[in-house]
């Protein structure tokens, strides 16, 4: 059987047929216009930078515990009180670990504009979906390589200050504001 000359059985549905067209069409979404791909794309960056950032804070995390057993050891009756250098090291690596997680719940909660029927004929939506798109791909870019370099650590003594530098050198917050100030424009 030619599959060209099928029968739809959705062409002979009747009302079937005229709610699935109202479901695309006529009740405010429909799943092959430009905007609506670039939202559910925006999702799906957001998700994998999430996933970036989280696996860059797993990696981390087994640097900081490999680190608390090498250097803090249980107390004993020699040495009842930790080193206290390695006590800050510990810390500043919890510290770092607490700041990539406010990231990545930053990342995963963040907005994207709504379809929004009211407010659609006075805003060109898709040229702001476009520049988060643009965003997102620096954002992408940027993150790729923090986990990369995070990814590379081997050492939890010297984890904290080379984290503390690649931070500063993606320059999250600035892509971040930039994200943001597209949307401010909406609100």
């Amino acid at each position: 059987m030619d599959l060209k000359h099928a029968d739809n059985p959705m062409d002979a549905a009747g009302p079937v047929k005229a709610m699935l067209s109202n479901l695309f069409h006529g009740w405010g979404y429909n799943f092959y216009r430009k905007e609506n791909r670039l939202r559910a794309d925006d999702l799906l960056i957001r998700t994998k930078v999430s996933e970036f950032l989280g696996e860059a804070r797993n990696h981390l995390a087994r640097l900081e515990m490999e680190f608390r057993r090498e250097h803090l050891p249980a107390p004993t009756r020699e040495h009842p009180f930790p080193d206290r250098s390695s006590v800050l090291a510990a810390q500043a690596l919890e510290r770092i670990q607490k700041s990539i997680e406010a990231m990545e719940v930053r990342v995963r909660n963040a907005s994207v504009p709504e379809m929004d029927r009211i407010h659609q004929p006075h805003r060109n939506e898709r040229d702001t979906l476009e520049k988060l798109a643009l965003i997102d791909q620096d954002l992408v870019g940027a993150v790729f390589s923090f986990r990369e370099g995070i990814l590379k650590l081997t050492d939890g003594a010297t984890a904290a200050s080379e984290t503390q530098r690649l931070l500063e050198a993606i320059q999250f917050e600035a892509v971040w504001d930039r994200r943001n100030s597209v949307l401010s424009i909406l609100a």
